[in-house]
């Protein structure tokens, strides 16, 4: 039984003498329309039966591969003995082996299957000795995939699944005997028709509301897909087959929430991943952020998303040799953050285990860690270099006046509108002339008029930008884009309309010299047209007007803004003196309603300019000690109103009041 289109793929990661469980488990596998790949450990010299001898235990076609041949479903393929393959779309590929250096043949396959197939991939680790596979069960698991690993307690060389299990990435531990079943399980549960689509993104808004309600976490603009992915695992590993249960179990299962939690915080790093990223950073960036060091300053590295520690490390590892002899003498401060306070803990005690021989030189290995047993311990001299923190990308404020901020493989996780925020916020981070090292599926399109590219292919940026203006792109709703587009012509259509409506409205305002801010109800800014350094303070990571007005526009917005909620028509007053470049100026500021559509929620349009001295003098002239009194009033009253609600809003205010007065 063939079909062209694939479902899922199952990888099966052995070594040579895992003969008998590759048996144990094709006794097992049913017709179901996958496809099954094996790659064993094996030799170079060693000449396979194994086409043979597993046929007469599977009811599905056996082929060994072959370079370029095309993968179809109810089908097994094995690894010949003296190559490397790997997966690219629905063609298995095949490299020789070098005589020399370790044959990761399982991580080879397990990294090309997470790229090319992502939650459709399935990766099994069989026994065998040696840690192979578990970089490739990381990728696998951070692609959205399945994994699985035999009980090493039962397995004949335990090495390879205890190494897998050792990572916390390991969806089921199981019998050979038993992992077809629990496959099959998985893949029948994971075709969802339309129905089942809008139930499950109702119940993953319902878990999201939750967890916000019962931790600091916020999931609600990281992407649905990704979010959606890892809590049906979550709830199939559990045992349930729809979100709606699961969301019940949630409700009375405290630690449930906490283990979801972690199961959306997974991250997967390494050190000096993505190598040839690494070999810039090192031989271009470093040099040149120490050349122009002054005596006496400090270098200071942010790593945001450090997860586990290993990037931060790298980094500390390569700076620590280039310093050569100055290492007592420069001080170098290597920031380290990330929202999972379990990675950090590991992370700030600096083992690992021995799998990072793979990833690092002996001449590293020998300089930078200790060996303890089977693992290894970051030195002092590399430890005291990083320090670790809990920090909240889209909650806090940046880590300020970095030479070097690397944010790498986190954004990606995220929706549009966090992104442009999160990457405002780095840039912010960052000093003039910093670098900015994002991950290989990055780009920082919104602040890309700001940087300078240093190396696309590795996403390696330099900040140009002096002293960032207060802004708020990052923040901003899109107010008038209601319209629903019903075709790609009309999409692009819209697009190209959008942009010259955009440019049109940036030219009047540039010539007019004026400044047009939207505010909802709360004061807060919703969106800004015009130049912000004209008229506003130049504070970041706060959106409340009022700390960005300077006291005279504070002083009449207050009053204005309160005129036009009571009588919810525009109201204006000019001559308010402003400071600018060393000379007064005299400026008009205007308050509006502002109505989007008809369920919009209330908003106000300011709007600040320079007065026309040619025109009809206004009405309303600004004096600064009738505004001020009203000012003042205004704030009584509203403190007067606060008292009343905190007063009456206690069950015990009537009971308090009577003994105060009796």
């Amino acid at each position: 039984m063939k079909t062209s289109k694939l479902h899922h793929i199952i990888a099966i990661g052995a070594s040579a003498g895992g003969m008998e469980e590759i048996n144990l488990f094709f006794d097992h596998t049913p017709l179901d329309g996958v496809s099954y790949v094996i790659v064993q450990h094996l030799s170079q010299d060693f000449k396979s039966r194994m086409v043979e001898l597993l046929a007469r235990h599977s009811k599905l076609e056996v082929n060994e591969a072959t370079n370029g041949m095309s993968i179809q479903t109810n089908q097994v393929y094995l690894i010949p003995h003296d190559k490397f393959m790997t997966i690219k779309g629905d063609k298995l590929y095949l490299k020789s082996k070098s005589r020399k250096g370790p044959h990761l043949t399982i991580n080879t396959f397990f990294n090309s299957l997470a790229e090319s197939c992502g939650e459709k991939a399935i990766a099994v680790i069989l026994s065998g000795l040696g840690s192979d596979g578990t970089e490739g069960i990381e990728s696998v698991k951070k692609a959205g995939g399945m994994t699985i690993a035999r009980d090493p307690k039962t397995a004949e060389f335990g090495s390879m699944p205890t190494s897998a299990i050792s990572t916390g990435l390991i969806d089921f531990i199981l019998e050979p005997a038993l992992m077809p079943q629990a496959i099959e399980d998985y893949v029948t549960k994971t075709k969802t028709t339309k129905a089942d689509e809008d139930e499950d993104n109702k119940q993953i808004k319902l878990i999201v509301d939750l967890i916000r309600e019962k931790s600091p976490l916020d999931f609600s603009d990281y992407k649905q897909t990704t979010i959606l992915r890892r809590t049906k695992r979550r709830a199939l590993n559990n045992g349930f087959d729809s979100l709606k249960s699961y969301f019940d179990f949630l409700k009375i299962t405290p630690q449930e929430v906490e283990d979801l939690t972690q199961e959306y915080l997974i991250s997967v790093t390494a050190f000096f991943r993505d190598k040839e990223a690494f070999k810039f950073i090192e031989n271009s960036a470093i040099p040149d952020l120490l050349s122009k060091l002054i005596p006496g300053e400090e270098l200071k590295i942010w790593v945001a998303g450090c997860a586990t520690g290993e990037e931060a490390y790298s980094l500390a590892i390569m700076i620590h040799e280039q310093l050569n002899d100055n290492t007592e003498e420069q001080v170098v401060k290597i920031f380290a953050t990330d929202i999972d306070n379990p990675a950090l803990v590991i992370a700030g005690k600096g083992v690992y285990n021995e799998d990072i021989k793979n990833r690092l030189s002996a001449e590293r290995l020998e300089n930078y860690f200790l060996k303890e047993g089977d693992t290894y311990r970051v030195k002092p001299k590399i430890r005291r270099m990083v320090i670790f923190a809990q920090h909240d990308l889209c909650k806090n404020p940046p880590y300020c006046n970095m030479h070097l901020i690397s944010c790498r493989n986190l954004l990606i996780y995220m929706t549009p509108v966090l992104q442009k925020k999160v990457l405002s916020m780095l840039q912010f981070g960052l000093r003039m002339g910093g670098y900015l090292f994002l991950g290989s599926s990055e780009n920082p399109v919104s602040i890309l008029d700001n940087l300078e590219v240093c190396d696309k292919k590795h996403k390696v940026y330099k900040n140009l930008e002096t002293k960032p203006a207060v802004r708020f792109d990052a923040f901003s709703l899109p107010l008038l884009n209601t319209k629903k587009n019903t075709s790609s012509v009309n999409l692009q259509q819209d697009h190209q309309n959008h942009t010259i409506t955009e440019s049109v409205h940036a030219s009047l305002l540039k010539d007019l010299k004026c400044l047009l801010i939207c505010i909802d109800e709360h004061n807060q800014v919703v969106n800004t047209f015009g130049d912000t350094t004209k008229y506003l303070l130049q504070k970041n990571f706060t959106s409340n007007l009022t700390d960005l007005l300077p006291r005279q526009l504070a002083v009449a917005f207050n009053t204005l803004s309160a005129e036009v909620l009571k009588t919810n028509k525009k109201s204006t007053v000019s001559g308010i003196k402003l400071e600018e470049e060393a000379s007064l100026i005299k400026v008009t500021l205007s308050v509006s309603p502002l109505i989007v559509n008809k369920d919009s929620r209330n908003l106000l349009l300011l709007s600040i300019s320079p007065d026309q001295f040619d025109g009809p003098p206004t009405e309303n002239v600004f004096d600064e000690k009738i505004y001020l009194d009203q000012y003042t009033l205004n704030l009584e009253e509203e403190l007067k109103e606060l008292k009343d609600k905190l007063h009456y809003s206690s069950p015990a205010g009537c009971f308090k009041r009577k003994h105060a007065i009796f």
